[in-house]
């Protein structure tokens, strides 16, 4: 794809939930290659929603998602979508369901089609990324919270996206985990990161934006 042309557009997007309350007005958002973009704002300000209408889990009251160059409309539209970008979510519970990390990890690339030859490598270099060699038939939901969201950060990068969207991903981590976390992110090229943790996004964001009464602010500022 050309660089000049966004990976992630959105324009004039509206949202509602079902009780009426909108959360999106005349939102317009775009993403190109290589932008490594903080979207900040306050608690229920439409950041998580605004992720979940990229990733076709939520559909908008209106207005165009166009990714990778096409119009998304339909469920079939987005798996494609879900094979080039991969979702952080802000809870890791809600990322890992199987009983071991060697099984989470592997669940993406078998869906995609890999062997198991193929998807053992992933697993095993994905491990080594994340500094949790060893880890291969621990218990999933015996773990820490920070090797949880090391591990689900894990189940992301197996897939080998091309974009990354990220809820919240330093949340809650001890300084261990989070240097770590920070050290594999400094290393990604295209990516949205939600954060409040202003240290954090200094650190591995050069574009910052607002999300406000429904509206994306861009350009807050840059480093």
């Amino acid at each position: 794809m050309d660089d000049g042309v966004p990976v992630i557009d959105l324009q004039n997007i509206g949202f509602s939930y079902t009780e009426g309350r909108q959360v999106l007005g005349s939102l317009y958002f775009s993403l190109y290659r290589g932008e490594r973009v903080a979207l900040l704002g306050a608690n229920g300000s439409g950041k998580s929603t605004l992720f979940h209408i990229i990733m076709g889990l939520l559909k908008p009251d209106r207005g165009i998602v166009r990714i990778f160059g096409n119009e998304r409309k339909s469920g079939s539209d987005f798996h494609e979508v879900r094979k080039r970008i991969g979702l952080l979510f802000q809870d890791s519970d809600d990322q890992l369901f199987s009983p071991t990390v060697a099984e989470d990890i592997a669940f993406g690339p078998f869906n995609l089609g890999k062997s198991r030859e193929e998807v053992q490598g992933i697993v095993s270099r994905t491990l080594d990324i994340l500094g949790l060699e060893g880890f291969e038939q621990r218990v999933t939901f015996k773990l820490s919270g920070g090797e949880k969201r090391l591990v689900a950060l894990g189940t992301v990068l197996a897939m080998e996206p091309e974009v990354l969207l990220l809820d919240e991903p330093v949340l809650g981590l001890d300084e261990e985990h989070r240097e770590r976390f920070i050290d594999i992110l400094r290393r990604m090229r295209t990516f949205v990161a939600v954060s409040h943790d202003r240290e954090f996004v200094e650190r591995v964001t050069d574009v910052r934006c607002r999300i406000e009464n429904g509206r994306v602010f861009s350009a807050v500022d840059k480093t």
